[in-house]
């Protein structure tokens, strides 16, 4: 894959990518519709792809219920559908090339360990511990304090443990190139503007967890380049994941798509609907007999 220049023009390339972790409810609805209405608009293909890299919430019901929810929303996706759980080759391959670089480290602190360092410091230092875009403490470094000789040992005696990326290593490679962190934010009402990422507030994030060798972010952003995905569009809570993605972006050297983060459909109490929350799924509202058209209709599509 090669690096693409912010902005180059090429075949637009949109993809909906859910996960198989619950039932698909309206917000879901709005950005496949969206996704459908863009491609359209723009003379591009649409994809479907399955994010399951999840093993304990993703369930094969799930999956199943995601494709039937969309055929009848009347969303239509190019076979074959990518699932991400078929391709952990392709994440090892780019976490490989990261390692390579001296930029991946390994973390074996559990999230009690982490919760209680942060609490300690917080009670020595009377005062907050700092925390990335989504409102998660920052990772507070635990890794950094071992010695090689431990963490050698740690890992040749097979302990569990978190790969994380060095965030001060990548941002200090990034600077070293003197290339411009930055990204291309399309509005489909409102043109393009040119966006400076800032990865440095999400601190040392996870590449590979674990129990699963690879992360969202570490997905996402190799599918996407794989897939040739030129227009990312997607919820607004995932606007400051851009950050990390497009630093990936540079590191790997992979093509830089357009970004556009929508609203968020909102219930009556004006929270975002979220499957966790147990808003109502497309699957209960079709059974109470309310049709694909009508639901189109109050998202403000047509097909």
């Amino acid at each position: 894959m090669t690096h693409a220049a912010v902005g180059a023009k090429t075949t637009p390339v949109l993809r909906f990518a859910p996960s198989p972790n619950g039932f698909l409810h309206l917000g879901h609805a709005y950005s496949a519709l969206l996704n459908a209405t863009l491609a359209r608009r723009l003379g591009g293909r649409l994809l479907l792809r399955i994010e399951d890299i999840d093993p304990t919430r993703c369930r094969p019901e799930f999956e199943r219920a995601i494709y039937e929810d969309l055929a009848w929303l009347g969303f239509a996706w190019e076979e074959p559908v990518r699932r991400q759980s078929d391709h952990m080759a392709d994440y090892g391959a780019a976490l490989g090339k990261l390692r390579a670089m001296g930029l991946v480290y390994p973390c074996f602190a559990s999230r009690q360990e982490i919760r209680t360092a942060i609490a300690e410091w917080e009670r020595a230092e009377g005062r907050p511990w700092p925390c990335d875009p989504d409102g998660a403490p920052l990772y507070p470094g635990l890794a950094r304090r071992l010695q090689v000789d431990e963490v050698a040992r740690r890992l040749a005696a097979g302990e569990p443990h978190a790969l994380r990326l060095d965030m001060a290593g990548a941002l200090g490679r990034l600077a070293e190139s003197g290339r411009e962190l930055v990204f291309v934010a399309f509005d489909p009402d409102d043109g393009e503007r040119v966006v400076s990422a800032d990865p440095a507030r999400w601190g040392d994030v996870v590449l590979a967890r674990k129990e699963v060798p690879t992360s969202y972010h570490l997905s996402v952003v190799v599918d996407d380049a794989l897939q040739g995905v030129t227009h990312v569009v997607r919820g607004r809570d995932l606007a400051a994941a851009t950050d990390v993605h497009r630093l990936l972006q540079a590191l790997l050297e992979l093509p830089v798509p357009r970004y556009h983060h929508h609203d968020l459909v909102a219930d009556e109490a004006g929270l975002k609907l979220a499957k966790s929350r147990g808003s109502p799924a497309l699957r209960d509202l079709r059974a109470a007999g309310i049709g694909a058209e009508e639901i189109r209709r109050r998202l403000g599509f047509r097909l």
